[in-house]
């Protein structure tokens, strides 16, 4: 995989996100599943999920890689994306993973993840922060059809 572009804040994150999903020409029938960790990926999840929001796709997340507790992105009016408490049945199109399942204290292994969506043959999109899918060997691991790396630092705090 070859770094393609470079751009900066969060249009950086989710100007090639839509472009990538667009190109896809996905149906209604079809499903954007994220993998992510409940929490802290989630409004990473729905962030993505708001920059795709005119996809007739259906947008789900799953909490770690329990498809069982698999919830809709719904697009809350004067709100944004927001994961409801509607569960479904997890087919996707195309995966998304989220770096956070990558971190050392999530315990979710790449061995674990592949296993979890071994079942599925579609593209596989990865979005993370600071190198984490390359730190954690994740980049050697999957067969990223894109991969979005983005930075966050430094973070200034002022009081």
């Amino acid at each position: 995989m070859k770094q393609h572009e470079v751009f900066e804040s969060v249009p950086g994150i989710l100007r090639p996100f839509k472009a990538y999903i667009d190109g896809l020409k996905l149906g209604s029938a079809d499903q954007i599943v994220y993998y992510g960790c409940p929490g802290t990926c989630t409004p990473f999840i729905e962030l993505l999920g708001f920059a795709i929001r005119s996809s007739p796709a259906t947008q789900v997340f799953v909490p770690l890689t329990d498809e069982s507790k698999a919830k809709k992105i719904v697009s809350v009016p004067d709100v944004g994306m927001q994961v409801s408490q509607e569960g479904v049945k997890v087919n996707p199109k195309v995966i998304v993973l989220m770096g956070g399942l990558s971190m050392p204290t999530t315990n979710v292994t790449a061995d674990q993840m592949k296993a979890a969506i071994s079942k599925y043959r579609v593209p596989i999109v990865g979005v993370c922060f600071m190198k984490m899918f390359e730190k954690t060997g994740w980049t050697k691991a999957f067969d990223f059809s894109l991969l979005i790396d983005a930075n966050i630092a430094p973070v200034d705090v002022w009081r």
